[in-house]
């Protein structure tokens, strides 16, 4: 987002005198009133902008002063950036032999990047430079640009040597969860395009989904801080606490990488949880995890038609056509799927010397997500807790215990007497 209060067309307010009327959920009713900025936000960015910010039309001209504010906030971004992967590589080195090796090895980047980036928020913005600079957060961009370099990481052969047991334990488990936290969510009156973006981080990926979901119901940047938010919190604790489950409840290998992969949200997670569970374990949860990461599109194309043509389709308008269903859809998406193909056909062709090319590939993407998860945590402000509430948390623990239930039945049935 540019810190101008440029309209573009994918701005939810509308530029004409027509009336809306917002809903429940909603911070706001759409007015035909020009788009104004909250004290809180950075000078002219609309609070109602969507995630998908995909800007036409000529930009107006910048300032000097505003190029040296932006070149400032991304050498805050790229600082920060530098830390996250310097603690993520070296902390578990620093504890290798103490008790909380363990612990200190399984966290991840995502939170040293959320942390720091909160850290960052606080310091610029004691400092009163903070609205001067937020041009620079371009968490959008960052973390587009790092899930189409994470399609690379889905080799498509892979899934398909598990085909049958992954694929029916995704499709399963994820229109499981995701429809009933859509309607947990709706019972407990949460806007809509925040039930869109938890039910995806739940039954689907995390942060990853749940910024597909942003880009194609054009929620809101705030809506998306916390969702990643809840991700993390709820994450962390998973990656320790569902091996121990599944050693408790006699879990076959195959069976705990199955259930493992079908609840933990983040990639990395599940990889670390996978781990602790064992080789095979591993191995499994990652081929789970990689086949709903694959499914990902799929809800992203669906949310964007039930978004365009039920929930903001206003009384007696005519039908969306394509051209306005193809205007919606996030576009990155294809990218993912283009790089996820084209990856596979790579390392079908060059063999073992392929991997070398699709891990710098994956060490490039792992950059961009620290540089989004970072710019989220200096995007993010304490009003978007106090305006979501309790409530969004309550869905998201409950639909966390739905999905441990769920995919444990499946995995169980799935994958009982698997030989990978």
């Amino acid at each position: 987002m540019t810190a101008d209060a440029t309209r573009t067309p994918n701005d939810t307010t509308s530029a004409t005198a027509t009336p809306t009327t917002a809903t429940p959920g909603d911070v706001a009713a759409t007015t035909s009133a020009p788009v104004t900025a909250t004290p809180d936000d950075a000078p002219g960015t609309a609070t109602t902008g969507p995630v998908d910010d995909d800007t036409t039309g000529v930009a107006p001209a910048r300032s000097g002063e505003f190029w040296a504010w932006t070149i400032l906030g991304l050498l805050v971004v790229l600082g920060l950036a530098a830390l996250t992967r310097y603690l993520e590589q070296n902390v578990p080195v620093f504890f290798e032999d103490t008790d909380l090796a363990d612990f200190a090895g399984a966290i991840e980047y995502p939170v040293y990047a959320i942390l720091l980036g909160l850290l960052g928020n606080v310091l610029v913005t004691l400092l009163g430079i903070r609205d001067r600079i937020a041009a620079a957060f371009r968490t959008e961009f960052f973390i587009k640009t790092g899930l189409v370099l994470l399609g690379a990481s889905i080799n498509l052969s892979v899934i398909a040597s598990a085909a049958g047991p992954a694929i029916a334990q995704a499709i399963l488990l994820i229109s499981g969860v995701f429809l009933f936290t859509w309607w947990l969510a709706g019972r407990f009156g949460v806007d809509d395009k925040l039930r869109a973006l938890l039910a995806s981080a739940v039954a689907i990926c995390g942060v990853s989904a749940a910024i597909a979901a942003a880009g194609a119901v054009r929620a809101r940047r705030e809506q998306l801080a916390y969702t990643a938010s809840l991700v993390i919190l709820f994450a962390l604790p998973s990656i320790f606490i569902l091996p121990w489950l599944a050693d408790v409840l006699g879990l076959s290998d195959a069976v705990a990488g199955a259930w493992i992969g079908g609840n933990i949200d983040t990639t990395a997670a599940v990889t670390a949880a996978g781990a602790l569970a064992g080789e095979e374990a591993l191995q499994i949860a990652s081929i789970v995890k990689v086949t709903q990461n694959a499914l990902m599109g799929v809800v992203a194309v669906a949310l964007t038609a039930y978004f365009t043509l039920r929930v903001e389709r206003q009384p007696g308008a005519s039908r969306p056509g394509r051209g306005e269903l193809w205007r919606r859809f996030p576009k990155f998406v294809l990218g993912f799927v283009a790089a996820s193909v084209i990856a596979t056909w790579y390392l079908d062709g060059a063999g073992a010397d392929g991997k070398e090319v699709i891990g710098v590939v994956n060490d490039l993407r792992v950059w961009f997500l620290i540089l989004a998860f970072v710019s989220i945590g200096l995007e993010f402000r304490v009003a978007s807790l106090r305006e979501a509430g309790w409530r969004p948390i309550a869905v998201f623990a409950s639909a966390t215990v739905f999905n441990l239930v769920l995919a444990l039945a499946l995995a169980s049935v799935l994958f009982r007497g698997f030989a990978g």
